[in-house]
């Protein structure tokens, strides 16, 4: 793995990784989720390597290498911002390596941002893969959220440490799996030592900022209207895959209001599985081999056709 920066169009350093092998027959962009960083998914980068792709990624704003000294704040306009740093790498990805078919993968709030990149930049990628997306939620889940928003906005500011938000978004994501040992973070994975390594890792477990969830919650409403999906290019394949316990998706009825409206959209690709037993990261579960080689398979047929 190499680290470097890319200098973003504002001027922002952004801390971002590359995992290269000779003459690879695809790259794979990885957009990691919330509360965590790039670096997570190393074994990821290198399985994928295996297989013969190259990967990049990077630390979204406000999370790893690319934060300012308080984890969880992206800055004014930042989920924007966010959305442009991944286009921005995206372009330096093809000019470093031109001609070979792309596929974005994200990852929970990186699913999120993805589904929103598809609606603006969708032509600059060839197939797309979700990870533990939340969906489409309901527009009354997204009024009732917006007002808890902008109370904690009023109350600390853009850039506040709020507790009421991080019970609002994960308080009772751990209800269904906690127990005398349990650490908070059950909700994430099946196996406790990667759940261990979550909890230790001090760049991860935290929430975004009162300002930057604005600003996301704002991004998720715009990318479910069929205004934005409308700009999404048809033929675009998606590949959208969770486990069946993820707190996140509303037990599947956010993520199969989200596929459903891909497919009315007239999305002419997708394929969506869930995992049965499966939690939040299906890249760090008890069957990551597994989701790895579908995710594999997955890539071969539809990268080819690129």
């Amino acid at each position: 793995m190499e680290t470097y920066f890319l200098s973003a169009s504002d001027g922002h350093q952004v801390a971002c990784y590359r995992w290269l092998i000779d003459s690879p027959k695809a790259v794979v962009q990885i957009a990691h989720g919330m509360g965590e960083h790039a670096k997570r998914y190393d074994w990821v980068a290198q399985t994928l390597n295996a297989a013969g792709y190259s990967v990049y990624a990077n630390d979204h704003r406000g999370h790893g290498d690319t934060a300012g000294p308080e984890l969880g704040y992206m800055g004014a306009d930042g989920w924007n911002r966010t959305l442009a740093d991944m286009y921005e790498l995206n372009r330096e990805i093809r000019s470093q390596c031109p001609g070979r078919p792309f596929c974005l993968l994200g990852h929970s709030m990186g699913s999120m941002l993805s589904q929103q990149y598809i609606t603006r930049y969708g032509h600059s990628i060839d197939v797309l893969a979700l990870s533990g997306s939340p969906g489409f939620k309901e527009s009354r889940f997204n009024f009732i959220n917006r007002w808890i928003l902008k109370f904690e906005h009023w109350r600390l500011g853009p850039d506040g440490a709020s507790d009421l938000l991080q019970k609002a978004l994960f308080g009772s994501a751990n209800d269904p799996f906690d127990g005398p040992d349990a650490t908070g973070s059950e909700w994430l994975s099946r196996d406790q030592s990667q759940v261990q390594r979550y909890v230790d890792d001090p760049c991860c477990g935290f929430v975004l900022t009162p300002g930057s969830l604005m600003d996301m919650s704002q991004g998720s409403a715009v990318s479910q209207s069929s205004a934005a999906i409308g700009k999404v290019p048809r033929n675009l394949p998606v590949y959208v895959f969770s486990g069946s316990e993820d707190p996140v998706h509303g037990e599947q009825k956010d993520l199969d209001r989200m596929v459903s409206a891909y497919r009315q959209a007239g999305f002419t690709s997708l394929t969506y599985k869930l995992y049965p037993g499966g939690r939040h990261e299906m890249f760090n579960e008890t069957n990551r081999d597994g989701v790895m080689d579908d995710l594999l398979t997955w890539l071969g047929e539809h990268l080819k056709e690129a």
